[in-house]
């Protein structure tokens, strides 16, 4: 009998604490402003990452390359963990480009890119939990991307061509001005 009586206060305080969050007359934030580049987190003693002076496809990829070996964590957006997305994010922060958080979010941006036409920096999407884009990398050149792969795993560099990104790969887009643009 005891034990119900607590349920019944505990139920009691739920109610009171529930109604009381509804009369606050809080009202809604406006909608978030477009992207800006965060500033990027520390970079822990003794990783050197190349700062570069022109947002380039070649820029990215080396800033990207440079973060090789560090440890897949979810929800990650600083060089102590990444995830796919965060990886993605922070190296263009680096670079000066603000981008969203999520992948589904990055696969908004730039200009679509077909897949047998990959520049260095170039995001490459693909489709590993069935029904939509789930996962990106950045190109660095020839088939190879460089993303944070999975929770058993760190930053690392794989193939398009593999059997396993070649059947998940679903678009690529483009952030920045191309080789070719340039010349």
């Amino acid at each position: 009998m005891q034990s119900r009586a607590v349920v019944v206060v505990g139920v009691g305080v739920l109610i009171a604490f529930a109604s009381g969050c509804a009369s606050s007359r809080a009202r809604p934030q406006p909608f978030p402003l477009p992207p800006v580049a965060p500033a990027p987190a520390a970079v822990p003693e003794g990783l050197a990452i190349p700062m570069p002076e022109l947002r380039d496809g070649y820029a990215i990829a080396r800033t990207a390359l440079a973060l090789r070996g560090i440890p897949y964590r979810l929800g990650g957006t600083t060089p102590q963990g990444f995830d796919c997305s965060g990886l993605v994010q922070y190296v263009y922060a680096l670079n000066g480009l603000g981008l969203p958080r999520v992948v589904r979010d990055q696969y908004r941006y730039g200009a679509t890119v077909k897949l047998d036409q990959l520049e260095p920096g170039d995001l490459v999407f693909f489709e590993t939990q069935g029904g939509e884009v789930s996962h990106v990398g950045i190109a660095i050149g020839g088939d190879q991307f460089v993303h944070a792969p999975n929770s058993r795993g760190q930053v690392r560099i794989s193939h398009l061509t593999s059997g396993y990104w070649a059947d998940r790969a679903v678009g690529a887009r483009r952030l920045v001005a191309s080789a070719t643009d340039t010349q």
